[in-house]
């Protein structure tokens, strides 16, 4: 029996959206991998949680699962009848499906190879037509794939373990979004009677990274720099997708200021890469010693400033 997402996520059935979304957010802080290294199950908990906000913030997705048309997984349960449409015609047997996802785009031919291997010719193996032969549609697969941030960002293969068994190696694009679903027409249940097969969806989940956000196709990250850093300046180590470079801190930088790595955010195909944005942090040392501590006595009391002036 597949796990009941609103459990997953300890919310009710009436939650809202925005409850919803504020679960998955907090559970995913909490249960993240990088933030359990020690824990072996931390992964797999992350996964299914993952699985269950994947299906539950798509209004459609959501409105099917409780209305008993999928299962937990998205996947359509097996004694349903898939006769979405009756049309009449000279045999009195003509069935058709109507599907309307257009709107995923072009993405999906990205795994058009994907599920070559599934399909065995049972579209085509049905005989010559006669009079009150009938043909019903293949239903339609839903899968979903948890990838992590860098995958996503910069393109991969990973290993996709189908529900028959077997596995497939499939291409990640780079620029993946999470959520985002791909449709592959044709590529799901097979169709009897002539009918064409149905279609495959996959939606991809994309983890959080510890370091790095992602807003539009920018990377976002906070760079912690010291008290020294801010007040003289500096070139300062500062990771990137492509691996670290010296960011050079202007002189009197403060927490909350922003600097702009250009180039080196996101490149979706076909778009422009996107920025880094680095927004700056100043750390105290852990240890306040003597010798600062009466350097900054002396200090302010010969330079001292207000920063809250006129707020009061």
């Amino acid at each position: 029996m597949q796990d009941d997402p609103y459990a997953i996520l300890g919310v009710q059935k009436t939650a809202s959206a925005e409850e919803i979304k504020k679960a998955y957010r907090k559970l995913a802080r909490t249960s993240h991998p990088d933030i359990n290294p020690d824990d072996p199950a931390a992964e797999a908990r992350f996964v299914k949680i993952s699985a269950a906000y994947d299906l539950l913030k798509d209004p459609e997705t959501r409105r099917r699962f409780d209305a008993g048309e999928i299962d937990a997984s998205g996947q359509e349960k097996p004694e349903r009848n898939f006769y979405r449409d009756h049309a009449g015609s000279r045999d009195g047997f003509s069935y058709r499906t109507t599907r309307d996802f257009d709107d995923f785009g072009d993405p999906a031919d990205i795994f058009a190879e994907m599920f070559r291997q599934r399909s065995r010719g049972s579209s085509n193996g049905a005989g010559p037509g006669g009079g009150g032969r009938f043909a019903m549609p293949g239903q339609d697969l839903r899968y979903t794939m948890d990838v992590t941030f860098m995958e996503a960002a910069k393109g991969a293969t990973r290993q996709i373990k189908l529900p028959e068994g077997g596995t497939l190696d499939v291409r990640i694009p780079q620029g993946l979004a999470d959520g985002q679903t791909l449709r592959l027409k044709g590529k799901g249940g097979p169709g009897s009677g002539g009918a064409p097969s149905g279609d495959a969806y996959i939606t991809v989940t994309v983890r959080p990274h510890h370091v790095f956000r992602r807003e539009d196709n920018d990377i976002v990250m906070t760079l912690p720099i010291t008290i020294d850093e801010a007040i003289l300046g500096g070139k300062v180590k500062t990771p990137t997708l492509d691996g670290a470079v010296n960011l050079t801190i202007p002189a009197g930088a403060t927490t909350g200021q922003t600097l702009r790595l250009k180039g080196k955010g996101i490149e979706p195909k076909g778009k422009p890469r996107g920025d880094q944005r680095v927004e700056l942090k100043i750390v105290a040392p852990p240890k306040v010693d003597d010798e600062l501590k009466s350097f900054m006595e002396n200090w302010r009391g010969a330079h001292g400033y207000d920063p809250r002036k006129g707020m009061m």
